[in-house]
């Protein structure tokens, strides 16, 4: 018995490929990637996230964080990146908060009254608001 007649008698039957997946369902409107690229572009900054850390320190400094708030520190940050800062510095008049620009997260916030005779280290970047 030659070798190749045993490849045939040992590769089985052939098999059918794997099922097709089921039809998708339509994405829901603004949630295409052409959306969120058209998004980007129009420059709209992202929003800031929190860190486990940083939230827990916001509450603990009762630190006050609205809404517009949030947008004039995510506007910062957008200016920041902009100018090539990795790791800043957000000084308010009631807190400061370092922020991990490329990653718009916020690391850890200070009360004004933890200001005073504070080193920062490990930041580039520093921004008033």
């Amino acid at each position: 018995m030659n070798v190749r007649h045993l490849a045939t008698r040992t590769a089985g039957p052939s098999r059918p490929g794997p099922p097709s997946p089921p039809p998708r369902a339509p994405a829901p409107p603004g949630s295409s990637f052409a959306d969120a690229l058209r998004r980007a572009q129009e420059g709209a900054p992202r929003p800031l996230t929190l860190s486990a850390h940083a939230e827990q320190r916001i509450e603990q400094r009762a630190i006050s964080l609205t809404p517009p708030q949030q947008e004039a520190m995510s506007e910062a940050v957008a200016t920041l990146d902009a100018k090539g800062a990795r790791d800043a510095l957000l000084l308010r008049s009631d807190a400061a908060f370092v922020v991990n620009v490329p990653n718009r997260t916020v690391v850890t916030a200070l009360a004004a009254d933890d200001l005073t005779a504070r080193v920062f280290t490990g930041i580039d970047s520093a921004l008033v608001l």
